[in-house]
């Protein structure tokens, strides 16, 4: 059994932390934030973002970095991507060479155009790096309800060590060796998520919502493969797996800020209700810049930038999107 440090008390590394713990691994949790901790500590439950889920005696609530990641095995980052580099910097006085990170965060950092592992490739070089992702709603994970993932690293020896600590059976893992593939097919479901979602705030049907999906994982592999990811990538559990159970869940933030705006709502009073990070909203920003930067056509995303940016509506965006030139599907 590992000792495992948990960055960041989500929905998402609370449910992980679980399986973890479930499994018998020893799991410290922290998060920025102190009353939250407080509260999940008191009542065993983290009635912010997992309700109903009792926290696992095998995990300790953590009031420091230090002492989350003293003597862990796996320094286990659930941060929202934006804030992923804050936190690795953070955490790197308490990392150790033997010790390997395990991301799960989603998205591409604004400033930079940088993946997640790109970003832990300039903190922390010598620490080894796996990319957790898929098709995971943490409502689903913390009740155990069966989910399959991917965990990918440059160093197979790396993702096959965290599929076994993390396998269960209720919480399947399948490793992969192309980690910007992964990390993209989890970053850029997000855009799509939101288009579904303004679709379905439109009142459109189910055949607006199957050409968005099927559209949307075009676009995001025609990037991916330019940033030297393999275009399998996305038919797997990071890229058409994620992108799926995103475009169509009412657990889904992306979906539910997207019918929002489809439905007259402002972007921004749109993030506002919905009252978490909404990753597709950073993410549209990224992917639209990084896609310009390297001279990929992305039209779907670029609507979505357009519309969260207020310089067109919805209607506006569907009619640029159904009234481009005529194309052959494989471009």
């Amino acid at each position: 059994m590992k000792k495992i440090g948990v960055i960041g008390a989500g929905s998402w590394g609370t449910a992980l932390a679980n399986t973890l713990a479930n499994k018998g691994h020893q799991v410290k949790i922290w998060d920025i934030n102190q009353d939250h901790l407080k509260s999940m500590e008191e009542f065993r439950e983290n009635k912010a973002f997992l309700p109903e889920v009792r926290l696992h005696d095998n995990i300790t609530i953590s009031y420091t970095i230090e002492d989350t990641l003293k003597d862990a095995d796996i320094g286990l980052f659930s941060v929202p991507a934006q804030h992923f580099r804050q936190a690795l910097t953070g955490a790197l006085p308490y990392l150790k060479k033997e010790m390997v990170l395990v991301n799960v965060a989603k998205g591409i950092e604004q400033k930079t155009l940088l993946t997640m592992s790109q970003i832990a490739e300039e903190v922390a070089p010598e620490i080894p790096y796996v990319v957790l992702s898929g098709p995971s709603h943490a409502e689903e994970v913390g009740r155990m309800l069966p989910t399959t993932v991917a965990v990918a690293s440059k160093d197979m020896k790396f993702a096959e060590y965290i599929q076994d600590v993390f396998m269960t059976d209720r919480f399947r893992v399948y490793t992969n060796h192309d980690v910007i593939g992964v990390e993209l097919g989890g970053a850029l479901k997000n855009i799509i998520a939101l288009g579904a979602g303004i679709s379905d705030g439109m009142g459109f049907g189910d055949n607006a919502k199957a050409a968005m999906m099927t559209r949307g994982i075009a676009e995001i592999a025609r990037l991916g493969v330019q940033l030297g990811a393999e275009v399998l990538t996305f038919a797997g559990l990071a890229g058409i797996g994620d992108l799926i159970v995103t475009c169509t869940s009412m657990h889904s933030r992306n979906r539910r800020c997207g019918i929002m705006i489809g439905q007259g709502v402002k972007p921004s009073e749109a993030v506002e209700k919905i009252g978490m990070v909404v990753e597709g909203m950073y993410t549209t920003e990224a992917a639209y810049q990084l896609a310009k930067k390297v001279g990929v056509e992305m039209p779907i995303t670029e609507c979505i930038y357009q519309v969260i940016n207020d310089q067109i509506d919805a209607k506006e965006a569907v009619e640029v999107l159904m009234g481009r030139e005529k194309k052959h599907e494989a471009i």
